[in-house]
């Protein structure tokens, strides 16, 4: 078993930052894309797109780090909406919607915020505790 240096704890950490600000920037697309209908009759509306994790272990430091295992469409069915003026209304009058419910995304938005701040946290934390040990060093 080997030690722990301040590096791997780094490493982590920024891994696990980065797949949640990614992990932000899908829940925002799906934000963004809530009313976002086809643009022709009976075309498929925004369909959510979700993000999947994978655990990864670099044999060469030993450490397990968090990496995007892929990024899908949801598989939801669409909701349908009468609004037979719309240019994606079908032969009867019905539109297609996204499969975006913008409540899910704000949960699943503030789960990532939180998960990003702790692996923030965890940074703040071995740095303080590096700048310590230097001033006890320094002594």
């Amino acid at each position: 078993m080997r030690s722990t240096d301040f590096s791997d704890v780094f490493k982590v950490a920024s891994a696990g930052m980065r797949v949640q600000g990614e992990r932000l920037r899908i829940i925002a697309e799906n934000i963004a894309n809530a009313d976002s209908t086809g643009l022709s009759p009976g075309a498929e509306p925004y369909r959510r797109r979700t993000i999947l994790f994978k655990e990864v272990l670099d044999h060469a430091t030993g450490l397990s780090t968090v990496k995007i295992a892929s990024v899908k469409g949801d598989e939801t069915p669409f909701t349908r909406e009468f609004n037979p003026g719309h240019p994606a209304a079908n032969a009867e009058g019905y539109v297609l919607k996204p499969n975006v419910k913008p409540l899910v995304e704000s949960i699943d938005m503030k789960e990532a915020q939180r998960s990003y701040e702790a692996n923030l946290s965890v940074i703040d934390t071995v740095k303080s505790m590096f700048a310590r040990a230097l001033d006890i060093l320094r002594g």
